[in-house]
């Protein structure tokens, strides 16, 4: 068997001899089983073909970190680290975090691919631009906080689960040789823009669920209720008075076109002091 210098050559190299060290001992290689018990949810697998919607649906790019909290057999981890990305997965089972690993060093990406042991709850994953996740709805609830705290546009996709309240900006089914848990779902985190915005001719009091805003635009003394109020991220869109706004938020800034009819302006807006 030749060893090479390439990382995830070196580990798979160290799988091979372990198991091989296994075999001699009348051991086999840790299995799992689908249905076991772990310490918050039971190992149920995404199918291959829902693990590359879900992947496809966050846009995944080597540019990105993507965190699998409870990751399993670690194969959305393994799966975004095909496509150039860092990714972690976060695993209570300490048979399947060297499971994980194993099958990472197979698929030639245990350079890109981490395995952790450890409790999702605990776990920081402040820095993922993705979460590729197949959690209960209790679980998805309990760290819906944590959610909320990541970087605006952070995306999170799920298999099948929602998140409590949080509606899905998308949702897709997967019909590639998928019979069960084939419904993908995409969250992207929204910016943080309730309360009250200064404009140079008036005041905009937004109030927000999730990405759903609402709220009202007063000028010259004026209160109108604004409509169809979103976020995407950091992108804002809403109507008010007849005009289509839309812009980015900055920190404590927002700015961009304000559409009436055929004309367009520019608009900004600052956060009032709370």
């Amino acid at each position: 068997m030749k060893v090479t210098r390439h990382a995830g050559g070196l580990v798979l190299v160290v799988w091979s001899v372990l198991a091989a060290v296994l075999a001699a001992q009348g051991q086999e290689p840790f299995t799992p089983v689908v249905g076991q018990e772990g310490k918050d949810v039971v190992w149920v697998p995404t199918p291959p073909s829902l693990v590359e919607k879900m992947l496809d649906m966050a846009e995944v790019t080597p540019q990105d970190f993507v965190v699998d909290l409870g990751s399993g057999d670690g194969r959305n981890v393994v799966a975004a680290a095909k496509r150039g990305a860092r990714a972690l997965g976060v695993e209570y089972n300490p048979d399947m975090v060297e499971l994980s690993r194993r099958n990472a060093a197979e698929a030639g990406v245990g350079d890109r691919a981490t395995f952790v042991q450890g409790d999702m709850f605990e776990a920081d994953f402040s820095k993922a631009t993705v979460l590729a996740l197949f959690l209960l709805p209790d679980n998805l609830r309990r760290l819906t906080p944590k959610f909320l705290d990541l970087q605006p546009g952070t995306r999170i996709v799920g298999n099948t689960f929602g998140i409590g309240d949080w509606l899905p900006d998308a949702t897709e089914r997967s019909e590639d040789n998928c019979e069960s848990w084939c419904t993908a779902l995409l969250w992207i985190v929204p910016a943080k823009v309730e309360g009250v915005w200064r404009l140079e001719d008036g005041d905009l009091a937004l109030t927000q669920s999730f990405q759903m805003v609402s709220g009202t635009l007063t000028a010259e003394g004026v209160a109108t209720p604004i409509v169809d109020g979103r976020l995407r991220g950091r992108d804002i869109s809403f109507a008010a008075v007849g005009a289509a706004y839309t812009g980015r938020i900055s920190g404590d800034t927002m700015s961009g076109t304000v559409t009436d009819g055929s004309a367009s302006r520019a608009w900004s807006a600052k956060r009032a002091p709370r």
